[in-house]
């Protein structure tokens, strides 16, 4: 059943086994569910179930042409002993904010969440679709999301995995992960650039019809496992009814209650992901979308115009150092929905400018949305704050978000509703940045994974397995190339001809 269509070409629709191999449609836009099955919240089944139970509830309405036992095998494949926690996303509750722990999988951030199934979304549905030519999962990564989709898709049969990451855009814990991973179907490769350069590079190739016809001569045929892919969007959202309903069974909340909702943001997946679960019945009172100094996503939801002729800055909460919110085109059409002449006049807009500017009568729609960004120093406040007060320990990131929800707090005077913050990567991923706040002393005489086990003794936590001994680990990637090259970089790997 065709149930999704292309933001630019409102009929260019496809099924969801369709649009999870394409990745991107032919023209550029991202495909985007037809309708939101509405969820009854106050149904009882839901705060009876575990994480599993009500990932296949919600991911069936999404994955149709798939039955609920396929999707059954596809959640237990992905949600299972390689998360610490049974309850795959634990709850830390400090006062009104209930952090979301989504870094319990094995790479230790949130995008384990989509990535650990996706791989599982992308082999089904290859063979529902008939294809025969290898997959090439093409990503680019500031950080993250590369080595949680090298996990995934490591030794699928059928598919390889090429990921670009910014070779001084990434933390060291980031970097060893990624430049460690084992699979020979894995291609690991760091530009000459930032995540902005990475991210345009590898959208430009799947543009490129001549490219593609090369790939089609060898076999082979482009997807991607960055979160322009559908099937990297939909299981992000079943996180935000799992916290609303934990809320519920811990008595923080009653059923229907409103909740805010705070997500450190850089391509919009996340906070977008919460958006569509508002959209299918979750009660929100505010989404709060915090960034770090790239603004450039608080300036639009003040203003209406998203504008990226800025200077690029290079912070300690790096998977938020984007420009380009590459989501955000999804929000743009459901503002007006299957309005396909709008997006394509924002997107030329930008491509051709560097900025748009939303209709008079669609700025209003953004009133949902409190936007907000923090400092790396005021980010440092608050992981001190947070440890001193709760003795909980946050990454840079969730920092971001706590620190910008406090502003939404001053600002608003709404210090009473509950809110769920999306914590989005372990402390021991940015373990430098995390002491030297913690303790206001730099640690330049210690390299970082010292630092990982300093932050073990200093705090009492365990070091996760997914930060344990990186620096031991054999080196397998170490090529390095400009922009220009990820073309060549590609054909090579594959040994295109």
């Amino acid at each position: 059943m065709e149930n999704y269509y292309s933001t630019r070409d409102i009929n260019d629709k496809v099924s969801f086994s369709k649009g999870v191999t394409r990745g991107l449609s032919p023209i550029g836009g991202l495909y985007v569910p037809e309708n939101f099955t509405q969820i009854d919240i106050f149904n009882e089944k839901y705060t009876k179930m575990n994480y599993q139970d009500l990932a296949t509830d919600i991911l069936s309405n999404f994955l149709i042409g798939f039955s609920t036992d396929e999707v059954n095998q596809f959640v237990n494949k992905a949600y299972n002993t390689n998360f610490e926690t049974d309850n795959i996303v634990p709850i830390k509750t400090c006062d009104n904010v209930n952090f979301l722990e989504l870094f319990r999988g094995p790479t230790l951030a949130f995008k384990d969440m989509a990535l650990q199934i996706l791989p599982e979304f992308m082999v089904a549905s290859a063979k529902k679709e008939g294809i025969n030519d290898e997959i090439v999962v093409l990503t680019a990564t500031s950080g993250d999301t590369g080595k949680a989709a090298l996990e995934g898709f490591a030794n699928k049969d059928g598919i390889k995995i090429i990921v670009f990451f910014p070779t001084d855009g990434v933390s060291e814990v980031q970097r060893m992960q990624m430049i460690t991973q084992l699979g020979e179907n894995t291609h690991v490769v760091a530009i000459k650039g930032n995540f902005d350069d990475a991210q345009s590079g590898v959208k430009e190739i799947f543009n490129d019809k001549d490219f593609a016809n090369l790939m089609k001569l060898n076999n082979k045929v482009f997807s991607s496992a960055n979160s322009i892919n559908i099937g990297r969007l939909v299981p992000q959202i079943v996180y935000y009814f799992h916290g609303y309903f934990e809320l519920v069974r811990k008595n923080e909340i009653k059923n229907g209650e409103k909740v805010n909702i705070a997500v450190p943001t850089g391509n919009f997946g996340n906070i977008l992901a919460s958006y569509y679960a508002f959209k299918m019945g979750l009660p929100v009172n505010k989404f709060i979308c915090a960034s770090n100094v790239n603004n450039v996503l608080t300036d639009f939801l003040n203003t209406g115009i998203y504008d990226i002729n800025r200077k690029f800055e290079t912070t300690i909460s790096p998977s938020m150092d984007i420009l380009i919110s590459s989501n955000l085109e999804r929000f743009l059409e459901s503002l007006d929905r299957k309005n396909d002449k709008l997006i394509n006049n924002l997107m030329d807009s930008l491509k051709n400018s560097g900025k748009y500017e939303l209709p008079e009568d669609l700025k209003s729609k953004l009133s949902p949305f409190f936007g907000g960004f923090t400092s790396d120093e005021e980010t440092k406040v608050t992981i001190k704050e947070v440890y001193e007060k709760y003795n909980y320990v946050i990454d840079t990131h969730t920092a971001v978000a706590y620190k910008v929800y406090k502003d939404y707090v001053t600002k608003s005077g709404d210090s009473k509703t509950k809110t769920l913050l999306a914590a989005t990567a372990s402390p021991f991923k940015f373990s430098r940045a995390v002491i030297e706040s913690i303790t206001n002393e730099p640690q330049n005489s210690f390299n970082d994974f010292q630092l990982v086990e300093k932050l073990s003794e200093i705090t009492g936590l365990s070091i996760p397995h997914g930060a344990n001994n990186l620096n031991k680990k054999k080196i397998i990637h170490s090529t390095v190339i400009e922009v220009k090259d990820m073309k060549k970089s590609i054909s090579d790997f594959l040994n295109l001809k």
